[in-house]
Formats: C-alpha cells, structure tokens, sequence
C-alpha cells in the first residue's frame, strides 16, 4: 500500500510546481515519515490528488530519480530507495525576516553544505512567540540549529533577546546550536556563534572612509525607528562615537522625508533601500551632484548599489553562511566575528 504523501502546491510561489513535490518528498524523508523501502504513490494516483499535470509529477519523479531518492520497480511502482539522505546533517535555519540580506546568509549556507545537509527555513518576523514556538515544537527532531535572534519590543524597538528567548535556547544542546548575526545571547556552555558587531563595526568602516568624509559639514545618519523589523541600537551608538570622537557635526533622522532640505556638503547614511531611493531622487530632481554636493553611504551591500555607484558599508552577508555551514560540517564551536566592508565608490 502507497503510503500518503503530504504535499501542499502553493499556488502563488513563484517555485516551480514539480520542484514543490519534489521538496515535499524530501522533507518527508527527512523527517522520518518516509522511511527507506516505502512505496509511493504511481504518478497518475499523485496527479489526481493534487489536480496536477501527468507531466508535472512526471518531472518530479525523473528529478527525484536523478538524486537517487526514489526508484522504480517494473509492474508494482515507486519506492523509497536506499538514499544517503539519512545520513546527512539535517539543519533547522531560523531566521527573524525575510529581507534579501538574511536570504543571501541562508543561500550561502544550504550551498556550503551541499550535498551534505538538508535544510529547513523557519521565519519568525521578530516576534518573539513564534520564535520560542518554533524552536520548542522542533526540540530533538534536527542534528543542529542555526539561528538568528533578534526581536521587537511592545514599542517595535529592536531588543537582542528576553528572558524567554535564553530558557528555550538553553534547551538546544550547546553542540548543536550555532548563534547568527548576534553577540549579546548570553546561554549556557560551549556553542558556536557567527555575529556582527554592530556598533564597532560602523565605527570602523565610517574611520576608515573618514578621508573622503572630512569635505562635509555635517553627517547625518537615517536610523529608522518604529519599524516591524527594527534595527539595533548599537548601528546608531556606534555612529554617534564616530562623529563625537572625530569632530563631525551630525544629526539622526528616522527617514528621509519627501521635499527634504537638502544642504550641500551633507552625508548621509543610510539604512532601508526605501530612503536610500527617495534621497537619491530628491538629489537627481534638484540637480545635486553624489559624491561632490551630496554624499550617500548606504547599509548592506547589493548588486544594485554596486551597479549605481554607491558606496557602502556592510557585512559580508555570504561569508556569514558560507562560515556557517563550515562550522556544522566541521563541528565548530567558535565565536567569530563575521567580516565587515567599507566599499567606497563614487557617492562620497
């Protein structure tokens, strides 16, 4: 008897359908709810349940196939073959937004491992009971945790951890946790930790551009507040050090507004892409020149501000999953300080 596959399609996913049943057979493997020698079902029994083409499922079982997941017995169907997959790392990724940054850190990962380990995404929007519900629902069901803490307080400003947050994570055994992106988690023991240091590391990248910066009046750091995924406080302790330390007059906006005043000899850095466009168009309309009149420094690296000329810093967003995935292939449990750049091109 074909064993039921729970395979949900979600329609509005941009992957493609075959490679959705194709991950949903996998993780059932993972999991343990497809153990090796189960028959599936025949790819005209899994069309008809899910309303999908014959060819779609077709794909999914010649790919499955391929990975050496399934085989196929002439005249009786398809099973579960003999697959290395039970013996790789399976890795429970937990991350606090969805942004492009955090997604480039998980990409990096799951390449890292390879072949190696099988990986699954959890997104807990900075709220810290989804946070806590996820890890405890998941206690003893992966060989390690990666993850990312950072939460929201009732007043959407951005807090580090809580009470509740250390007592689960205490829960993962120290050699299986490794902590992202964050070094004020105080838990118990030996565990690895990958992290950013949010206010030095501003520091050190504003000192190292600082030459370039001395032909502005004025620096002026838009550090968003109040929003659903906020940042930390330590970008904008850092800056203030900076500026206080080096001399420079400075001010702290919570955005760039629209028709801004904009002065020449003004620097600007900036945060959220959002403002990073709004400012941009507001020099380009009043007929500024970046690097010259203006200048914009902007947080995180993309390729888009590569292309557009604009200096940033930023930590090395693949390094960090790349470095990740190194520690769970090589059982590391080092606390590492992940590397961040002062790119400069022309917008200062």
């Amino acid at each position: 008897m074909s064993k039921t596959l729970d395979i949900k399609i979600n329609e509005a996913s941009r992957i493609p359908k075959y490679m959705q049943v194709v991950d949903s057979i996998m993780d059932g493997i993972a999991m343990g709810d497809l153990p090796i020698g189960s028959k599936i079902p025949s790819i005209n029994e899994l069309s008809e349940n899910l309303l999908l083409s014959r060819d779609t499922i077709e794909k999914a079982y010649r790919q499955l196939k391929v990975q050496k997941t399934i085989t196929s017995v002439k005249g009786k169907g398809y099973y579960i073959a003999k697959t290395d997959l039970i013996s790789k790392i399976n890795v429970f990724f937990l991350v606090n937004k969805p942004s492009s940054y955090k997604m480039r850190i998980y990409n990096s990962f799951v390449n890292g491992l390879g072949v190696n380990g099988h990986v699954n995404l959890f997104i807990y929007h900075c709220e810290e009971s989804l946070f806590t519900h996820y890890i405890e629902r998941n206690i003893g069901a992966y060989d390690y945790y990666v993850i990312m803490p950072h939460f929201k307080d009732e007043n959407l400003n951005h807090t580090s951890t809580t009470n509740k947050v250390i007592s689960v994570l205490n829960k993962i055994p120290n050699n299986r946790l490794i902590v992202l992106d964050n070094s004020q988690i105080e838990i118990n023991g030996n565990y690895a930790a990958l992290f950013q240091d949010f206010e030095n590391d501003i520091y050190e990248a504003l000192l190292e551009g600082k030459e370039r910066l001395t032909k502005y009046d004025k620096l002026i750091l838009v550090y968003p507040e109040k929003k659903v995924y906020p940042y930390p406080k330590r970008i904008m302790r850092g800056f203030k050090r900076f500026c206080g330390e080096q001399g420079f007059d400075f001010e702290i906006l919570g955005e760039i507004y629209e028709d801004m005043e904009l002065q020449s000899r003004d620097a600007y850095i900036i945060i959220e892409e959002s403002d990073l466009v709004n400012l941009v168009r507001q020099v380009r309309k009043k007929n500024l020149t970046l690097g010259n009149d203006i200048g914009i420094i902007s947080y995180n690296e993309t390729p888009l501000k590569e292309l557009l000329g604009i200096t940033v810093i930023s930590t090395d967003f693949n390094a960090m999953g790349e470095t990740a995935a190194y520690m769970v292939l090589k059982n590391k449990k080092e606390k590492v300080k992940n590397v961040f750049r002062y790119i400069e091109r022309n917008s200062v």
